[in-house]
C-alpha cells in the first residue's frame, strides 16, 4: 500500500507523477495523497471531477494516523523540469523512511547516490528505488532495424508540450481499444508509466541520446513477440517542436509508427515550465511531425485545461471541420471516440477482433 506526496502540485503539471498513480496504477495499492493545499478533499475529485476513494492529508503524519492504513511505500509524485529535491521534499522523504516507508523516485536526482539517504534507509531497513536510473551503459541497446519485425500498427500519442497529458491518453487509448476487444499494449517512456506498471518502457529523458532509439525500439520490439497485440500504442515526451526535449525526436525514430495522435492545450499560451516559449499551434505541430518522420497523424486529442465543457465542444467542432481529423478529449467525452480514432484509421483492428468473437 502506498502514499504519494505532491505537496503544492496535486492536479498541476509538475505534480503529474502524483495524477496519474491517482487516475491509474497496477503496481501500487495508492490510499493516500500529501497535499496541504486540498487537504481533505478526494484526490479522484480534485483531477477529474470524480470521487475515487483516494484521500487527501495535510502531511505524513496526518496520512499514517488518520487512515488506519498500514503503508509499505512512499512515492515522490512531482515532476519538476529540474529533476530535484526543495529542501522541504527532502526533509519529507526522510520522514518517510523513518517511519519505515520504501521510498520511491522518479526525479533526475538519484536517492540511492545520496549519503544522507543511504544512512536514513539503512537505519530503517528499508529500499530506495530510483525509477530514471538507466541500465549500465554496456547493455544499453542502440538501433538494430528489428522495429521491421513489429507487423502489427504502432501509434505515437504525441503532443505540443510537455506535461500536456499524452501519456493520460495514451493510457485511456489502450483501455478504451481493449474495452472494444482490441488487444492493445502500451510502451511507456517516462518514469510514471513505469511507476503504473506498464511492463514495458524506459525513462527516456535519463538514457544517454545515443541509445533513446534503440531503447524505444528495444521495448515496442519485447511487446510485439511476448504479448501478440493487435495495436502498439507508445507515450510520447515534450514535443517535437520544443526547444528543451529531444525525447519526441527519438521516439519517433526509434518506432517509427504508423500513425500518430496528437494531444493539444488550446488555453495554454506558453509552454510548461517555459514561458519565454510560445505554444504552436496543433496545425504547426501537425506538419512539423509528418516532415520530420514517414507517418501520418490520425487525431487529436485535447487537454481541457482552463476550458469549459462549451468550450471543449465547440473547439472540437473547429478541430475536425478545420484540420479534418476526429478529434475528442479524452478525460470527458466517451472513451469509444477515442477508441474509434484508431479503429477508423486501421479498419483491420475491427475485422479481427470480429474473427475472433466468431
Amino acid at each position: 500500500m502506498a502514499v504519494v506526496y505532491c505537496e503544492g502540485q496535486l492536479g498541476k503539471s509538475d505534480g503529474k507523477t502524483a495524477n496519474g498513480l491517482v487516475r491509474s496504477s497496477e503496481r501500487y495499492d495508492l490510499r493516500a495523497v500529501i497535499d496541504s493545499t486540498h487537504a481533505g478533499e478526494d484526490a479522484g475529485f480534485v483531477l477529474d471531477g470524480k470521487v475515487n476513494g483516494v484521500p487527501v492529508y495535510a502531511s505524513l503524519s496526518e496520512a499514517l494516523t488518520s487512515t488506519g492504513v498500514q503503508f509499505d511505500y512512499m512515492i515522490c509524485g512531482l515532476a519538476p523540469a529540474d529533476g530535484m529535491l526543495s529542501h522541504d521534499e527532502r526533509t519529507a522523504f526522510l520522514e518517510g523512511i523513518a517511519a519505515g516507508l520504501h521510498l520511491v523516485s522518479g526525479l533526475h536526482e538519484f536517492l540511492n547516490d545520496d549519503p544522507e539517504f543511504i544512512a536514513a534507509g539503512q537505519a530503517a531497513n528499508v529500499t530506495i528505488t530510483d525509477i530514471r536510473r538507466p541500465k549500465p551503459t554496456h547493455e544499453l541497446k542502440m538501433f538494430s532495424g528489428d522495429i521491421q519485425t513489429v507487423t502489427c500498427p504502432r501509434i505515437a500519442v504525441l503532443g505540443t508540450d510537455g506535461s500536456i497529458g499524452k501519456r493520460t491518453t495514451a493510457t485511456l487509448l489502450v483501455q478504451a481499444l481493449r474495452a472494444q476487444g482490441v488487444n492493445a499494449v502500451l510502451v511507456g517512456t517516462g518514469q510514471t508509466a513505469l511507476m503504473q506498471g506498464s511492463p514495458y518502457g524506459v525513462a527516456l529523458d535519463a538514457i544517454l541520446p545515443q541509445f533513446c532509439s534503440g531503447e524505444v525500439e528495444a521495448q515496442i520490439v519485447a511487446a510485439f513477440h511476448s504479448e501478440a497485440p493487435d495495436v502498439i500504442v507508445i507515450e510520447g515526451q515534450g514535443a517535437l517542436s520544443h526547444p528543451a526535449y529531444l525525447s519526441s525526436a527519438t521516439i519517433l525514430r526509434g518506432s517509427i509508427p504508423d500513425a500518430v495522435i496528437v494531444q493539444h492545450a488550446p488555453h495554454r499560451a506558453v509552454r510548461d515550465d517555459f514561458p519565454m516559449c510560445a505554444v504552436p499551434t496543433v496545425a504547426s505541430e501537425i506538419a512539423l511531425i509528418e516532415a520530420f518522420s514517414p507517418t501520418r497523424v490520425i487525431g487529436v486529442t485535447i487537454n481541457h485545461e482552463g476550458m469549459s465543457d462549451r468550450e471543449v465542444g465547440a473547439t472540437i467542432v473547429n478541430y475536425e471541420r478545420d484540420l479534418g481529423l476526429p478529434t475528442t478529449d479524452p478525460l470527458t467525452r466517451p472513451a469509444a471516440k477515442l477508441a474509434s480514432i484508431v479503429l477508423q484509421a486501421f479498419p483491420v483492428l475491427t475485422r479481427s477482433t470480429t474473427s475472433r468473437a466468431g
